[in-house]
């Protein structure tokens, strides 16, 4: 991507005003999306990213530039200028860059650039025609498709010579079911770090199927109830609440300032007992998964949560200088016009014992989150409010009819505490993930869980 001796210069002229550490993160990224509105394509494009991004500390002080001009003088000129926002004396630090030989655990069957843009528009129409097809309330349906490839090279000051080719495609299914009276949506995304192998693995009309009967369902609902009550949330992106909530407040991003609810509790009581939870970037083929980190680590399996325990962190270089510990591989960026900083990968709570039937058992009124949707939270407090796109009354132990327009509101290290019932069923379910290092694909995940209470928001 880049030719070796000019890394060296680059990084020689990012130290020359007293840095410690410099490094550079090159991406080369092309990609498709496309759009399709009832039946026809309102949007289509085709691109290619490709720039340099240039890191430089001094301590705990980090200055963080970049380019897309890819001419020697430009990034000579480029890390120079970085490099005077710092004010000192050139250390002695050579620089041997390694190479290091790093597995691929996310092997590629077929690379979406060898596909037909025809074959990919295709597979929208016929996920459009399922959905449109489910009812004849679905009024429209909105389709997305997104497949990217980004390669991507990290060498620092410390000999780190890294690369690595990350692989992602996904589809998106907005439904929208509507009456004279009312309008009800559904969705499902599906996505992984695959090739469009991932399109024949799956069957994308029973997704697409799927999103129409989320949509027909609400329409009919009546209003949920209000009030603090039991509410058992199902698997795959039930874990939305974990990330969010709790997830962001485990990242060294927020630990290293004190701004977590998290921080400084290393060894302490967080949960209850019954509940552990991981970030595992290794995960072979997820969607948040990636050989090495954004700073050339390789990722790895997180344990953060053990049986009630706080047991770690997910920790970028510079935060774990503030902090005194090493990285976990979990430093990420959208591009290289960010700089990176601890992030999620896939994030989720690992599996227990308890059956629906078990968590049913003695709930007299309650909630069933059968999926859920947006939501919003307070980083610092973890405060959250998140919406439930498909719910269910619980009366007297049974599943009965569903609901519309309930919302759960809590507190994310409160929550923790709450879970009583745990199911064997994990599952995860993919999003984006926005933050100040952009936006980036990560995985939620949980098995079917029990919260004894929660405020439940409704009518």
């Amino acid at each position: 991507m880049i030719d070796k001796i000019l890394v060296e210069n680059i990084l020689n002229e990012a130290l020359s005003t007293g840095g410690d550490f410099a490094e550079i993160f090159v991406e080369n990224k092309t990609g498709d999306s496309f759009y399709l509105v009832d039946g026809k394509v309102e949007g289509a494009i085709s691109g290619k990213d490709f720039g340099i991004g240039i890191r430089i500390f001094k301590n705990l002080f980090s200055v963080y530039a970049y380019t897309n001009n890819m001419s020697k003088e430009n990034l000579l000129k480029t890390a120079k200028k970085a490099a005077e926002a710092i004010k000192g004396t050139k250390e002695d630090i050579t620089i041997n860059l390694i190479k290091k030989e790093i597995e691929n655990k996310h092997k590629i069957i077929l690379a979406p650039g060898s596909v037909l843009k025809d074959d990919k528009i295709s597979l929208m129409k016929e996920a459009y025609i399922a959905a449109k097809e489910y009812d004849e309330c679905i009024s429209q349906v909105r389709i997305n498709y997104g497949d990217s490839t980004q390669n991507i090279l990290v060498a620092n000051s410390e000999g780190v010579w890294a690369e690595d080719t990350r692989v992602r495609s996904r589809i998106s299914i907005e439904s929208i079911a509507s009456n004279m009276n009312d309008m009800q949506t559904g969705s499902y995304r599906p996505g992984a770090a695959k090739g469009f192998e991932f399109f024949k693995e799956i069957d994308v009309k029973e997704y697409a199927k799927e999103a129409s009967r989320i949509a027909k369902t609400m329409l009919g609902a009546k209003y949920a109830p209000s009030g603090k009550m039991p509410v058992i949330i199902e698997n795959e992106f039930g874990g939305v609440i974990f990330h969010e909530a709790c997830g962001h407040g485990l990242e060294a991003t927020s630990v290293a300032k004190g701004l977590s609810v998290f921080a400084g509790k290393i060894g302490q009581k967080v949960a209850s007992d019954i509940v552990s939870a991981v970030d595992d970037g290794t995960l072979k083929n997820e969607w948040g998964s990636s050989n090495i980190d954004d700073e050339g680590t390789p990722t790895q399996r997180n344990l953060l949560i053990e049986n009630g325990i706080l047991k770690g962190y997910m920790i970028d270089k510079l935060n774990g200088k503030r902090m005194g510990l090493e990285s976990t591989g979990s430093a990420r960026r959208e591009s290289y016009k960010y700089a990176p900083t601890s992030r999620m990968t896939n994030t989720f709570i690992l599996n227990g014992t308890s059956s629906l039937d078990d968590m049913l058992q003695g709930v007299e009124n309650g909630i069933y989150a059968k999926y859920m949707g947006g939501g919003s939270v307070n980083p610092s407090t973890g405060d959250f409010n998140f919406s439930v796109m498909e719910g269910y009354l619980i009366e007297n132990g049974k599943i009965t009819e569903p609901v519309r327009g309930a919302t759960l509101i809590g507190n994310g290290p409160e929550v923790l505490h709450k879970i009583d019932m745990i199911g064997d069923n994990l599952a995860h379910g993919q999003g984006m993930c926005g933050s100040v290092s952009g936006s980036i694909p990560a995985n939620v995940g949980q098995p079917r869980l029990r919260l004894k209470d929660i405020v439940v928001g409704g009518r």
